[in-house]
């Protein structure tokens, strides 16, 4: 089932989990995704869309969620993995096992975007804007965003010449320029049409 902008979230009886993905953009680096089941009695506020929410906001609330939830988990895939499913289906299997990694099995998963989970252990539904309407997506989406740069920021240390800590990894103009000067690194997705391209412009330089 999908839940467009227009339609009303169902209500969900038993433990509801969200799932959420970063790092579909980027060139290089993991795509990271979590999920989450929040507990009622120990509500996290200012939850909301990742991309909406400050550095510091976003690590301050990772914590709190982690403190809180009833279960939380994150999975990450390798760019090698991502080039060999392509990234919609990184992204999905990522969440799904993200799901499954609970410690605490939910009921139903929300999952952020327009697609479901194939072969999911339990029922599931898209939810389009999840990250911005349903809390345990949000929560998932903080998750996801906090582990996925600070892994970049490892990223950084081990390949300094790519500027990992300021872009993230996404095609940043700045990125794709040193990119197209010496070419990518391991951690960089071969499938990607610019690392491609760099890879084309490098060779025999």
């Amino acid at each position: 089932m999908k839940i467009t902008l227009q339609d009303e979230l169902p209500i969900i009886n038993g433990l509801l989990a969200g799932t959420d993905e970063a790092g579909r953009g980027p060139l290089a680096g993991n795509v990271v995704a979590a999920a989450v089941i929040l507990d009622p009695a120990e509500m996290v506020t200012g939850l909301d869309d990742s991309k909406k929410l400050s550095e510091k906001k976003r690590q301050l609330l990772a914590d709190e969620i982690k403190n809180k939830a009833l279960a939380w988990s994150v999975v990450s895939i390798s760019p090698q993995q991502i080039d060999e499913m392509n990234i919609l289906q990184a992204s999905l299997f990522a969440m799904r096992s993200a799901a499954e990694n609970l410690a605490v099995k939910p009921d139903h998963v929300f999952v952020d975007g327009n697609k479901t989970l194939v072969d999911c252990f339990c029922d599931n539904t898209a939810v389009i804007k999840g990250d911005s309407r349903v809390a345990e997506i949000s929560a998932a989406s903080i998750l996801a965003k906090v582990e996925r740069d600070a892994q970049m920021l490892q990223l950084h240390i081990q390949y300094p010449e790519y500027g990992f800590d300021k872009h993230k990894g996404y095609p940043t103009k700045v990125h794709r320029e040193i990119l197209n000067s010496i070419g990518p690194c391991p951690e960089h997705r071969r499938s990607y049409a610019p690392v491609r391209d760099a890879i084309e412009n490098t060779v025999g330089m």
